[in-house]
């Protein structure tokens, strides 16, 4: 059991680094030496020194003759730091007890082959599934090189996301509103469509204090946006793609003058073809993002499979009217067995909200 104690502290310190640094993942590493704890460290930004790496620096005694406790495999290439095994090799750490196996093709076992080549016994697999779920994102993204999207909608008991009138402001309390926030400091991007643009002109930044503020994406196939939106206006401030399918002209260059990004997707059904914003997002290295759409943007993205995982915060409200949206339009399925299935089910309250997270089956 000591070694879930341990690895389980390593989680604690991975997380950390969460918002931070992305597109690497979250690792912690926890250095034991008998059956003292003399270091810890955490990925603390992309481009900074590995977790392991840290661990070492802050040890309080020599670490030779130690264990360490790492969530992910060590690296064993050069990126934009040096391989994690070299400093461990060197460090004369005896024993590398690993939470999950490195789904970067550039690893994928080998840095922990080379630590055994090297005289250094080594573990896998403790906590591996706590491990690979922290790390979703980052699973996600090394192998598919598209984004991770989580798709995120308030509701009401009822299942309406706005009012007959189309007033959404607000559904959820405050401290409900407040994780949301926190959603938007994990992920790489929050996605919009135009039609939420136009209706509730949103800000789509981050409001926590110290706080990272994503890449703003906005899909809108006919170019709709409004010059005078919040968005258009503060692009310059911050990392801001339009996704559209509308030719060039005028507007666009009003756009790209006012700090936003073009980017040009070709359409499938009357809409962007959201697969292939993925492919663009993903060679843009955004990892990961919070799809904060309507109805329709939430249909499609559920029809094109690029779903990966639901937040739904539900309300103890009840707006009511047949003319009141729900939180995915489209044409839905015919048949029960039809239904788009979700599993791994957890609950969070928030005051008298309720969060239910799902990832899709």
């Amino acid at each position: 059991m000591y070694h879930e104690y341990y690895m389980n502290m390593a989680l604690r310190e991975a997380s950390k680094g969460c918002g931070w640094v992305n597109p690497n993942p979250m690792v912690g590493a926890v250095i034991v030496k008998d059956g003292r704890v003399i270091g810890m460290g955490h990925h603390e930004r992309y481009g900074s020194p590995h977790a392991e790496r840290n661990a070492l620096a802050s040890c309080t005694e020599s670490p030779e003759g130690a264990s360490i406790y790492v969530t992910l495999e060590p690296c064993c290439h050069h990126g934009q730091t040096p391989p994690c095994t070299d400093a461990l090799i060197e460090s004369g750490i005896k024993k590398v007890i690993a939470g999950l196996k490195d789904p970067n093709p550039l690893v994928a076992g080998k840095g922990l082959e080379i630590l055994r080549n090297n005289g250094i016994e080594t573990l896998c697999g403790i906590l591996e599934e706590e491990c690979r779920r922290q790390n979703e994102v980052f699973c996600h993204y090394i192998t598919h090189k598209t984004p991770f999207v989580a798709m995120k909608y308030a509701m009401t008991l009822d299942g309406k996301i706005a009012t007959v009138s189309g007033k959404s402001k607000w559904i959820t309390s405050e401290k409900t509103r407040e994780h949301v926030h926190g959603l938007r400091h994990r992920y790489s991007a929050v996605m919009a469509g135009v039609g939420t643009v136009i209706a509730d002109d949103p800000l789509l930044t981050c409001r926590l204090p110290g706080g990272r503020d994503p890449f703003r994406i906005v899909c809108d196939t006919n170019l709709r946006i409004p010059p005078e939106s919040q968005i258009v206006k503060t692009a310059h401030e911050f990392r801001t793609y339009i996704a559209t399918a509308a030719p060039e002209g005028e507007k666009t260059d009003r756009l790209r003058d006012r700090g936003a990004e073009i980017i040009r997707v070709p359409v499938n059904n009357s809409h962007i073809d959201l697969n292939e914003l993925m492919k663009v997002l993903g060679e843009k290295g955004i990892d990961s993002m919070l799809l904060e759409g309507g109805a329709s943007l939430n249909a499609s993205a559920l029809d094109c499979g690029i779903v990966n995982k639901a937040f739904v915060y539900i309300a103890p409200k009840i707006f009511g009217g047949e003319g009141a949206k729900g939180p995915v339009g489209g044409t839905g399925v015919n048949r029960p067995e039809e239904a788009f299935l979700f599993r791994d089910r957890k609950i969070t309250e928030f005051d008298e909200d309720i969060l239910l997270e799902y990832s899709l089956k």
